[in-house]
């Protein structure tokens, strides 16, 4: 699966710089491939501020560290930096205004009973635009986003590295909507201006490239085994941070211990892990009928895959789980991006596909040959139900290796398998608390561990005196039910009134200091879908998944 990043660039200067750097290096390749073109972000219209002091009054606080909730707390904010954090009170207590900060001319706002999170980090995000066959407007994806609570993140590949420069260099600078961006490129693949690397010397050149474009770090996704040994090399020696989806086309010789011992410094989702764990075989089993390019073929069989591994609690388990704690090796798993695997009609058919998905976004997700991740050709029981016992294996090992010191983080990869932008964030969240973390384990995971991941924590991850002022506020507690945070609330019945009603869904984001209304802003979103499925003659209403009516 695709994705983005972002890159610390300090002006427009550079942006033009980088930009004839990576056009010179595109003609100067003789087999060079132009990477294809991506629209232009708008510029923001969204938020306001940041102010000199902002004081967020009476809200109750979740850090982001693990330590328990505290409050009501008063948080004052100075332009885009935490400058104090007050405990103001007790809860049911009412609150002694010579204990709280003076506002001494600034902004306020009262979130009595509302609880105040950091802001979200996404350590697995895609910024897909035209080149994917998605055909969405990027500012769909980055208002999607933002309106869940991820303020960063970091983008996994891009179509066109200029263009996810440029795009990154504008969220860190608020002159567009949408979470900052580390861009880590994809190694490999021509979105740079050159063609796939075949030898140690070209891998080394493509790593220096990204280095001097300015990328936080490389995504490696599978390469001849003496080529991805001097990629990896190069990358710990120009400081670029690293992470790997182990393709099934290289794992024989690069699992994740081989990568971890070459300075690769974490993993998404999970393939290579078990295949460093088999005991009875060298090679997973496939079909004699499998084609790794038939993508049904290959997600079905990744189901089966960690049935084939050594067994929870064995000797050879504890024995790789020790040696990547050992190495520090981080894990974004990104269940959700699987979830559909255990039972397809339910994701199909989540709430918010129905006013949230793009009617494009819908084609793409639907059974598809030549759409990646829509490989549901004729999705059997027996796929699911292997693949609700994958998911337990897989489960445990992650939340074990989370007891045991190891950094987990919270990854979405949305855009596939019908794992919608924004909502994958939280329900990867939830998947993690299935996984068997507590609720402040999911929230230290989706914070501070994404940003320690990301080498950020000295800025972001946490509610802290002196890091960015970014923050998720949201009515209810997320604590007793994180699907208050999903765009769509949560269920409830108000025994007031006998009412079933909809309560939660994020009411502010703020980024740097800029309060976003994140009500107002899925409002935008639903009204950019309702537009596109006019424009089809769409009518409202859930997509169906089948082309063809069925009549019996």
């Amino acid at each position: 699966m695709k994705n983005l990043s972002y890159l610390r660039l300090p002006g427009v200067a550079l942006t033009l710089a980088v930009g004839c750097l990576l056009a010179a290096v595109a003609a100067n390749a003789a087999d060079a491939v132009t990477p294809p073109e991506s629209p232009p972000v708008e510029p923001r219209r969204d938020g306001e501020g940041p102010y000199e002091r902002l004081i967020l009054r009476g809200g109750y606080m979740v850090d982001g560290t693990g330590a328990p909730t505290q409050g009501p707390v008063d948080i004052v904010v100075e332009n885009d930096r935490i400058a104090e954090i007050r405990i103001v009170g007790a809860p049911k207590l009412a609150i002694d205004p010579d204990r709280r900060p003076p506002l001494n001319g600034g902004t306020e706002i009262d979130l009595d009973g509302a609880y105040i999170l950091p802001g979200f980090i996404d350590t697995h995000l895609h910024l897909h635009t035209n080149e994917a066959g998605q055909n969405v407007p990027p500012e769909y994806v980055l208002k999607m986003w933002l309106s869940h609570g991820i303020t960063h993140g970091r983008t996994v590949g891009s179509g066109n590295m200029r263009w996810m420069i440029e795009t990154s260099q504008r969220s860190a600078a608020n002159e567009i909507t949408g979470p900052r961006m580390e861009v880590y490129p994809m190694f490999g693949r021509p979105s740079i201006g050159q063609p796939e690397p075949t030898t140690e010397k070209a891998a080394r050149e493509q790593i220096q490239l990204m280095k001097r474009a300015g990328a936080s770090g490389v995504k490696f996704i599978g390469a001849p085994e003496d080529v991805l040994r001097a990629a990896l090399d190069e990358a710990g020696k120009q400081g670029l941070n690293s992470t790997m989806h182990h393709a099934q086309i290289a794992v024989k010789h690069s699992n994740v211990l081989d990568t971890s011992a070459m300075g690769l410094k974490s993993m998404e989702h999970w393939y290579g892990l078990p295949e460093a764990m088999f005991e009875d075989k060298q090679i997973q089993h496939y079909p004699a009928d499998y084609i790794y390019q038939d993508e049904q073929n290959r997600f079905a069989q990744a189901g089966r895959l960690w049935k084939q591994a050594a067994k929870p609690g064995s000797e050879k388990w504890n024995e790789v789980m020790q040696t990547l704690l050992d190495r520090d090796f981080g894990i974004s798993p990104t269940f959700t991006a699987y979830i559909a695997t255990r039972d397809v009609m339910r994701m199909a058919r989540a709430k918010w596909h129905e006013e949230y998905t793009h009617p494009s976004l819908w084609d793409f997700y639907r059974p598809n040959r030549d759409a990646h991740g829509s490989y549901w050709f004729y999705w059997t029981l027996e796929d699911e139900l292997e693949w609700k016992n994958n998911y337990r294996l897989w489960m445990r090992f992650i939340n074990e290796y989370k007891n045991r010191g190891g950094r987990v983080t919270v990854g979405s990869d949305s855009g596939y398998t019908y794992n919608l932008y924004g909502f994958g964030h939280i329900m990867e969240m939830e998947l993690l608390y299935e996984a068997g973390f507590t609720g402040l384990e999911v929230i230290h995971a989706a914070t501070l561990e994404g940003a320690r991941q990301l080498g950020i924590d000295a800025d972001y991850g946490s509610i802290e005196v002196g890091k960015k002022a970014d923050f998720v506020i949201v009515d209810e507690n997320p604590l007793a039910n994180l699907h208050v945070l999903f765009g769509t609330g949560a269920v409830k019945l108000n025994d007031e009134t006998g009412e079933v009603e909809r309560i939660g869904g994020i009411k502010q984001v703020v980024k740097d200091g800029i309060v976003y209304d994140t009500v107002r802003m899925r409002r935008d979103i639903r009204d950019l879908v309702r537009a596109a499925k006019q424009s089809r003659g769409i009518p409202p209403g859930p997509m169906p998944i089948e082309t063809v009516p069925f009549e019996n």
